[in-house]
């Protein structure tokens, strides 16, 4: 009653009352609570002044608090439930005759996302602005919550709401050659994609076309400044569109869009200066590269992997990485991409260097400069003796993006090259990267990776042995170490206490270390043996147990 009956006072001061800050905070306040008819009231009143609400900072909210409030009432079947409804598109009519105007303003953009995704009865996860309320959800713990941890939510919304969705893709498409580069614009591309991809999906593909096709008209295949294009591309907003349009398609892109991101690719591999030294086009090559399906990952290949090495050494190690996930994610020329890889690192040839590229690629160095060598003959490195070669070089540092190289090939269908690698590697060094913040995750790839044989995986762990205190008192080192836990046998688990609890002291009063102390039992290992091995046992059944449950 009390939401009622202010709402239907501020009927008579609608305007005024949204865009005062304090008035706007109240109405906010009201609205997911308003009646079919309460509702029905303040959207009659604001109609008329509905781009300059929509253009303010305070009277956006409202409009919003309102387009999300309605579909809730309307899928209930309230009373007034028709008017509102009748109301809602009227309002979202009238946003499609301006759509540049409130598209392309800062507070207005955001009433333009909020309606998409009222009329497609969807929440989607790329609006880049305000955390939108899940339908049902109160505001406090919307505001609480991180973006997009509730996920994508769905609701019913009347074919009406459908119908004029369908025409704002319509209204897009006809604006892109306009608009794309624009911020606000983009950004609410970018939620129409997605609601239409879930709801419309042949009004998707239409407006991805409209997209893709806009590109195509500024290729310098047809006629256009090759530099224009390399300012275009590289346009952050719209490269982001690019990449929400090729998601949205996936398997189902055209013949033609296929070259043309081929084509695309060609102008921004590092045979092209103009393109190759720039940082954005850098992040528009590695959008291109993620959203490859699998019939143009053999084409963006050919492209990329002769200036391998130029991409490496200009630094944009994104590029490869994603190259190597999207080899991954596709199970598609892996063992051609290694091979690039191998050689850009110059551990290809001869096939004794392949048994370091673990240690280079983790370092992001080439062997040269990883060993100290200069560039000599293989003939005349045979010669040397071994007294008179340096020692080898230990691992000091892990890159981030190196640790990514390592763990991708460990996915990899056939990931002996890097196993034999790390099995080869001196146990300090798998230490260094086991110690490591990036390092240590290339253990959970060891561990995690289906196509690594157990014996290849215990192998390279049984380097670590004599070295486990050292990795329990290490912040990383010790989530390695219990991880290793988790998947070991038992003869092996014993293997491990007996070297641990030799320093129990020293592990109680290490701030890491103590936790494997309790999570190893190892007290129970000390002085009751037998309850240990029970305990171990009845963990490895509790384990297998879940792992059973989750398969089913």
């Amino acid at each position: 009653l009390f939401v009622s009956n202010v709402l239907e006072e501020a009927e008579a001061v609608p305007v005024p009352l949204s865009l005062d800050p304090a008035g706007s905070l109240l109405l906010q306040a009201l609205v997911p609570s308003a009646s079919p008819a309460g509702l029905c009231r303040l959207l009659r009143a604001l109609a008329p002044s509905l781009r300059l609400v929509a253009c303010h900072s305070c009277g956006a909210h409202i409009l919003e608090a309102a387009l999300l409030r309605a579909p809730l009432l309307i899928q209930e079947g309230a009373e007034d439930s028709g008017t509102l409804e009748d109301l809602v598109l009227e309002l979202g009519g009238s946003v499609q005759e301006e759509l540049s105007a409130f598209a392309l303003d800062a507070h207005a953009s955001f009433v333009v996302r909020t309606l998409l995704q009222a009329l497609g009865g969807a929440r989607v996860g790329s609006d880049g602005g305000r955390g939108l309320q899940v339908l049902g959800t109160s505001h406090s713990r919307t505001k609480q919550a991180k973006p997009g941890s509730e996920g994508p939510a769905d609701f019913e919304v009347p074919e009406s709401f459908l119908s004029l969705l369908q025409g704002f893709g319509e209204s897009f498409g006809e604006l892109i050659s306009e608009f794309i580069a624009n911020k606000f614009f983009s950004l609410c591309l970018q939620v129409a994609l997605e609601v239409l991809h879930r709801k419309l999906p042949e009004a998707c593909s239409q407006l991805c076309c409209s997209v893709i096709g806009y590109l195509s008209s500024r290729n310098p295949a047809a006629g256009q400044s090759y530099l224009d294009f390399i300012e275009f591309i590289a346009n952050k907003f719209f490269s982001l569109c690019l990449q929400v349009a090729l998601e949205v398609l996936h398997r189902k892109l055209p013949e033609a869009c296929s070259q043309l991101c081929c084509s695309v690719i060609g102008y921004l591999s590092s045979r092209n200066p103009a393109a190759g030294q720039r940082a954005d086009c850098n992040f528009t090559l590695q959008r291109l590269i993620q959203a490859a399906p699998r019939k143009l990952l053999g084409k963006l290949f050919e492209e990329l992997s002769p200036g391998l090495e130029e991409i490496l050494a200009l630094e944009h190690l994104g590029v490869v990485t994603a190259l190597l996930g999207a080899c991954r994610k596709q199970g598609a020329h892996q063992q051609e991409v290694l091979q690039g890889l191998m050689e850009a690192f110059h551990c290809w040839e001869p096939p004794s260097r392949q048994l370091a590229c673990a240690p280079l690629f983790a370092s992001l160095l080439a062997h040269e400069v990883y060993y100290g060598e200069e560039e000599e003959e293989e003939e005349e490195e045979e010669t040397v003796s071994q007294d008179q070669a340096d020692p080898s070089p230990r691992l000091s540092s892990v890159s981030y993006h190196g640790s990514l190289m390592l763990q991708h090939c460990l996915h990899f269908a056939d990931p002996s090259v890097v196993l034999h690698s790390l099995a080869a590697t001196p146990p300090q060094d798998l230490v260094t990267l086991a110690c490591d913040p990036a390092g240590s995750h290339v253990f959970d790839a060891l561990l995690a990776s289906p196509s690594v044989p157990e014996k290849q995986r215990r192998k390279v762990l049984r380097l670590l042995k004599g070295h486990y205190v050292s990795l329990a008192c290490s912040k990383h080192g010790s989530r390695v170490l219990d991880a290793i836990w988790s998947r070991a046998t038992l003869p092996a688990k014993r293997e491990m206490a007996q070297e641990l609890v030799e320093h129990e002291q020293k592990l109680r009063n290490d701030p890491f270390g103590h936790h494997l102390v309790r999570n190893f039992a190892l007290t129970h290992f000390l002085k009751r043996r037998r309850d240990w091995d029970r305990l171990q046992e009845a963990e490895k059944k509790r384990r297998e147990l879940f792992a059973e449950i989750l398969e089913d």
